[in-house]
């Protein structure tokens, strides 16, 4: 039997905004987190060499050092939050402190989608556990759900709505009517967006997080460099609006299905039904939905990002550390992804879904038809037809609007690409997801 520790000693490297939140909730909450745990979560050492964040939270100016190596070789301290951020340094602080013998939590998914079957081997080997419920949804424990509520279930998919810029910068289009540029204008001005909001708004952070929680949702090591991205700075203010009056509402969605030839795994703006419980997610909060064999649809709610909220998740892995359960769980459960095999990822071009289909066309008679021939000939199904006058922000032609049944994405884009080469067609044609809820299969 695991025995607890009266005492966990912590360093936390790194005491930015997460950081310098996880040393006030050790601190400030300590008696608190003694009363719950029935044992201390106790704050050893606070490494940086910019204090100015850690100051400002009040923290005791004798927790400072800058010295990580000094320290790891502290005997008193039993883990260490690594909450810089990165993939180069970071990496050095997980390998180091694993060297040194201490357990580690992180709120590092971009470490974790690039090296996270490296470093857990390696915390495995030495019989230490790595905890990063904090690295995705922020404060919500997505991560407790999968590896611990759901463990009777075999995983079948996960829609998320996991980076709270992006879904800002969208419920801002659609409630609003603001354009891109003024939405993510608005959300830099409140600090929901970078100074450089590429990693959010190109997907690149949703598809960090997308590969972890699929790794172990789905008991299989996932590639990175193969999830297909979309982000959703191209996003035209008018299909959003057209988008509505069919009883939809986008958001950037980070997807993973379980199909019968593989795991189809994509970020890209999708519409989704108004009535689904992912389409009430609004500003910077979160959500993920779960689909098990056992339980159907489970949805797990809150803030995504900031410092509390993920200081909230830091401690949580902590207090796992402190109990002995975290070492438990991680080496005892066998669907950490470096202890699985890559998983099948299938291409883009073999994803099913069904699809909403954008296009200015010339306003004479026939021109409807020419269209849905083509995309006959690819064996692709009319769900609706949407026409309406012209639009000021799209130029030339009228704009048509189609809903798709069912199809095969290749077939799609290669419609697509024939009927932008119809002389009535006046422009590229839009095309974007329609995302259904997963059919659920219970027992």
């Amino acid at each position: 039997m695991t025995k607890r520790n009266d005492t966990l000693g912590v360093a936390i490297v790194g005491c930015g905004t997460v950081g310098a939140a996880a040393a006030r909730l050790l601190t400030r909450d300590a008696d608190i987190l003694q009363k719950r745990l029935g044992m201390k979560l106790e704050l050893k050492r606070v490494v940086d060499l910019d204090f100015t964040r850690a100051r400002e939270m009040g923290i005791d100016e004798s927790l400072f050092y800058s010295d990580l190596d000094e320290a790891l070789a502290d005997p008193s301290v039993g883990a260490v939050a690594e909450l810089i951020g990165g993939t180069t340094f970071a990496k050095t602080v997980v390998e180091k402190a694993i060297a040194a013998g201490k357990h580690v939590v992180t709120a590092n998914k971009a470490l974790l989608a690039y090296h996270g079957s490296e470093l857990f081997a390696q915390a495995r080997a030495k019989g230490l556990s790595i905890g990063f419920d904090a690295s995705c949804v922020g404060g919500v424990p997505v991560f407790s759900a999968l590896n611990g509520g759901l463990l009777a279930n075999r995983i079948d998919a996960l829609f998320g709505i996991v980076n709270g810029t992006c879904n800002y910068i969208l419920t801002q289009m659609s409630a609003k009517g603001q354009s891109y540029a003024d939405a993510l204008a608005d959300a830099q001005a409140d600090g929901l967006a970078e100074a450089d909001p590429t990693l959010d708004v190109g997907g690149g952070d949703s598809a960090h997080k997308l590969t972890i929680m699929a790794s172990l949702g789905f008991g299989q090591n996932m590639d990175i460099d193969q999830i297909p991205l979309q982000g959703i700075d191209t996003l035209e203010l008018c299909d959003i609006q057209f988008g509505k009056e069919l009883g939809y509402v986008v958001k950037l969605l980070a997807i993973a299905e379980r199909q019968d030839d593989g795991i189809s795994l994509r970020v890209r703006p999708a519409f989704i039904s108004k009535d689904h419980p992912l389409a009430w997610v609004s500003g910077p909060f979160n959500a993920l939905s779960v689909y098990g064999h056992a339980t159907g649809h489970t949805m797990y709610y809150g803030r995504g990002a900031g410092g509390t909220p993920t200081a909230s998740a830091v401690v949580a892995d902590l207090a796992a550390v402190g109990l002995g359960t975290a070492a438990v769980n991680f080496n005892v459960l066998p669907f950490y992804p470096d202890e699985n095999e890559m998983a099948n990822q299938l291409p883009l071009e073999a994803i099913r879904s069904r699809y909403y289909l954008r296009m200015a066309c010339d306003d004479r008679p026939g021109v409807l038809g020419k269209v849905t021939q083509v995309l006959g000939r690819h064996d692709i199904s009319i769900s609706a037809v949407l026409q309406h006058e012209p639009h000021e922000s799209l130029g030339e032609g009228v704009p048509v609007i189609i809903t798709t049944h069912q199809a095969i994405e290749a077939n799609v884009q290669n419609a697509l690409k024939e009927i932008a080469e119809l002389g009535c067609v006046c422009d590229k044609p839009t095309c974007i997801d329609i995302v259904e809820e997963y059919p659920e299969e219970l027992d």
